[in-house]
């Protein structure tokens, strides 16, 4: 059953599913949709047009689904929806889309959101992410499957992170990161393959040997441009799953800026 307790504020026009649990001083607005088995644990905010998947768990100070940080904002209807099994800890903020951005904030399922972080307007975060202790992003920021960003990391808008990829404590992202790629740095830079991440997910060695090789070839040589490189590379391993991740990523979108070990390629 649902369990509302007395002193939270569930507005009418709030769809609340199945097993729910609105914790002490929450207040759900009038155009949420909380899906089954959703916990708000204390002091938690979910407003705007947001949508909360099924045994999603927000935790206390959580302020979610407010208008976006965006001067443009003219108070157009946007949403933000948050797919299933994720964790919002305390003071962490998501906000809606904008018109100029598609109107849609969007998050994956299987996702942790630690203490503070941010995630702003027109985001789209994929499947099984973490971001550490006051990660954020800014608008516009897309991150594919199983990214993680270590704490007090920084994305700035317009960037995409490729799947698989890990970023350092403390590290500003200004440029693509490419899938599997692991960044460091005040200012980040490329510090090669997220290997731990690759052997953990169980994927064949000769994979991840072929994946290195290619690195190798594209951020380490100094034959033709960047995207030469990565054409080359392309058509010699066109048989290798994971080096056709990293080089559909790169020829993904036109005209773009790609993280590289001296920084901006």
């Amino acid at each position: 059953m649902t369990k509302i307790h007395p002193t939270a504020i569930v507005e009418d026009g709030a769809q609340i599913g199945n097993g729910c649990v609105i914790g002490p001083y929450s207040v759900v607005g009038p155009n949420v949709t909380l899906h089954d088995g959703v916990e708000l644990k204390s002091h938690v905010v979910v407003a705007g047009h947001t949508s909360v998947g099924e045994g999603t768990t927000i935790f206390p100070f959580a302020s979610i689904g407010h208008q976006p940080q965006d001067l443009k904002y003219a108070g157009e209807v946007t949403r933000l929806e948050i797919g299933r099994n994720n964790q919002i800890r305390e003071h962490a903020t998501m906000n809606p889309g904008t018109a100029g951005g598609g109107g849609l904030t969007k998050i994956g399922d299987n996702c942790l959101f630690m203490m503070s972080t941010h995630v702003g307007h027109d985001c789209v975060v994929g499947n099984g992410c973490i971001l550490a202790n006051n990660a954020t992003l800014a608008g516009h920021v897309e991150l594919e499957d199983h990214v993680i960003l270590g704490g007090l990391s920084a994305v700035r808008q317009w960037i995409r992170v490729g799947k698989g990829a890990i970023i350092g404590g403390l590290t500003g992202v200004e440029f693509d990161l490419i899938p599997f790629g692991s960044a460091i740095g005040d200012r980040a830079h490329l510090a090669g393959l997220n290997l731990v991440g690759l052997k953990r997910s169980n994927l064949p060695r000769e994979e991840i040997h072929a994946l290195r090789a290619a690195y190798r070839e594209i951020f380490e040589s100094e034959e033709g441009t960047l995207l030469e490189r990565a054409a080359r590379v392309a058509e010699a391993h066109a048989d290798r799953p994971l080096v056709k991740t990293v080089t559909d990523f790169m020829f993904a979108r036109e005209n773009r800026r790609f993280m590289t070990p001296r920084g901006e390629g």
